[in-house]
């Protein structure tokens, strides 16, 4: 069939041509939009789980949604080596011109520019001699808020002065951040603060991140409170139904069906997980000669799927450890595809568990493990056991 017409997105953050098994997240944020614009307290929203279940889709969509009612809206993607003072400064910049338009005093965004500009320029990580430093704000930097270079302090007067600005306009600002789980510890336990002045006062801002399974307790080392901060959103593969809708809502759009026998071949193979989905069923339209796309088509087709995953999804990820790392990911592997105890792959080493923690440590760094629980660890990624086994060791 026609590769042009091809309606399946397997791609890092590409939103599917049909979002399926998400309407209670969707539900959960609408209402979070819904009460935030009628003055209501509300917590913000944090959505976890495995690499390839669609977070940063989701991310996007709820950025969408925000915009669509008019929201000042910025999103950041954390990075372990990076303070968030600037990309936080840069998003809440975006944010507020979105606003700026609409705003009735052009002095009261001025303002708001000068303390935002202010905050910005007390990154730690801005080298001496670099104090000029400017992001793109034609305002002078104002002194007195947000400016300690405590990032606590200063966080917590941005997002309040933010808030106020949204407050005049009678809408909201919401931040998104991917990759929560990879902000710095200080600056994880510095945006708690925030949120939580924030959920005191009420103020229309609201902070929503998406990140691996264990950024919960992450959150929650930081500052006990924050169980009770953030609204929870777990993601898993998709359910049977919701699988089939994936694939065939945007196919019936271009005239195609599947056979029956065909769906119970890809779910099989993509095991619900949404990249999955995407990713056999692009093969799978590609090889079919006509429609229905049959049993038969998948069977042709699986291979080239399976390669396309093992270079581009798992292979570019094991292609970031080293040996050593390579050695504990294959230990794990052996052990089974659920969370296993780090005594257990110390053993099948015959490592003291002591000697194995730079490589442990290193892997969830990476983003490649994490710690499902005390003394458990996990893959990130979905089947990535399954490679590791196909793998020579």
């Amino acid at each position: 069939m026609d590769p042009v017409r091809n309606p399946y997105a397997p791609g890092a953050g590409q939103r599917p041509p049909e979002l399926a098994g998400r309407d209670r997240e969707l539900q959960q944020f609408e209402v979070v939009l819904e009460r935030v614009a009628r003055g209501r307290p509300e917590r913000s929203m944090v959505v976890t789980g495995l690499r390839g279940v669609g977070k940063t889709v989701l991310l996007n969509t709820f950025k969408s949604m925000a915009m669509q009612r008019l929201w000042g809206t910025g999103k950041i993607e954390a990075r372990p080596d990076q303070s968030i003072r600037r990309p936080v400064a840069a998003a809440l910049h975006m944010a507020i011109r979105e606003l700026a338009p609409r705003h009735r005093g052009p002095e009261r965004i001025e303002e708001f520019l000068g303390v935002l500009k202010a905050f910005a320029m007390r990154d730690p990580a801005a080298a001496k001699g670099t104090s000029h430093w400017s992001p793109g704000i034609d305002v002078p930097a104002s002194r007195g808020r947000a400016d300690s270079g405590d990032l606590e302090i200063d966080l917590t007067e941005l997002f309040v002065d933010a808030a106020s600005v949204a407050t005049d306009l009678g809408v909201g600002v919401a931040l998104f951040i991917d990759e929560m789980q990879d902000v710095q510890a200080a600056d994880i336990s510095a945006l708690c603060a925030a949120c939580h002045e924030l959920s005191q006062t009420g103020g229309p801002l609201i902070v929503v991140g998406a990140g691996l399974p264990h950024l919960p307790s992450v959150l929650s080392a930081s500052k006990s409170y924050s169980e009770r901060l953030f609204r929870y959103a777990r993601l898993d593969k998709l359910d049977r139904e919701a699988a089939d809708m994936a694939l065939l809502v945007p196919a019936r759009e271009e005239g195609v069906e599947f056979t029956q026998e065909a769906l119970d071949a890809l779910y099989e193979a993509a095991d619900g997980y949404p990249y999955f989905v995407q990713a056999y069923g692009k093969v799978a339209w590609d090889y079919a000669p006509r429609t229905p796309i049959t049993l038969d088509d998948v069977k042709v087709s699986a291979p080239e799927a399976e390669e396309e995953l093992a270079v581009g999804f798992f292979g570019s990820r094991y292609e970031r450890a080293t040996p050593a790392e390579r050695d504990y990911m294959h230990a794990m592997a052996a052990i089974g595809d659920e969370p296993v105890a780090t005594s257990d792959v110390a053993d099948s080493l015959g490592r003291k568990p002591s000697s194995l923690s730079p490589a442990r440590d290193s892997l969830i760094k990476k983003g490649l493990i994490y710690s499902a629980e005390r003394g458990l660890i996990a893959f990130t990624v979905p089947h990535f056991g399954r490679f590791l086994r196909a793998q020579p060791i």
